[in-house]
């Protein structure tokens, strides 16, 4: 088994994708923990205003806010926990694809899971939460950024022949 790596690749400077793709997983990690916090802790009131369309606390108590038991927030959390790990330098410096397989994998995961959240919220809650259409926005933002970057995160990983 020969392993072929395009040394200059992988001496490539830091990206300004990369850059996106770590700061959007850390703003994500940022609201996802604040939202966890907010699900178990009932002292802590989501800064959000709860009038008509715009209803942080009826979104996030909904029945829609677990999935298989699980609060939506935690689920939320655990994906931007998985991000921020695939995201920093080392996670891009490795010399495998799985780990932009595995990046690319959890983006498809984490947009398709926000098609579901945004349609429950618009047709079966009928109420929006602000600070869950930030984590949509963020995690749009990652699958955006990591599909069209494709070629970049895997140019200076190791292939097995």
């Amino acid at each position: 088994m020969q392993t072929v790596v395009d040394e200059r690749a992988a001496r490539s400077p830091w990206s300004i994708r990369k850059t996106v793709i770590l700061v959007a997983a850390l703003f994500g990690l940022g609201i996802s923990t604040y939202l966890t916090i907010a699900h178990y802790d009932t002292h802590v009131v989501l800064a959000c205003a709860e009038n008509g369309v715009i209803n942080c606390g009826k979104v996030t108590t909904s029945a829609e806010s677990k999935v298989f038991g699980i609060p939506v927030a935690v689920l939320g959390l655990a994906f931007f926990i998985a991000m921020v790990a695939l995201s920093v330098p080392p996670a891009w410096r490795a010399r495998t694809i799985r780990v932009a397989q595995i990046r690319l994998a959890s983006a498809i995961i984490g947009i398709g899971f926000v098609f579901y959240l945004v349609y429950s919220e618009l047709f079966t809650i009928r109420a929006i939460c602000l600070w869950c259409s930030a984590v949509h926005v963020l995690t749009f933002v990652l699958f955006v950024t990591i599909v069209t970057g494709w070629d970049e995160a895997t140019d200076a990983v190791a292939y097995e022949d």
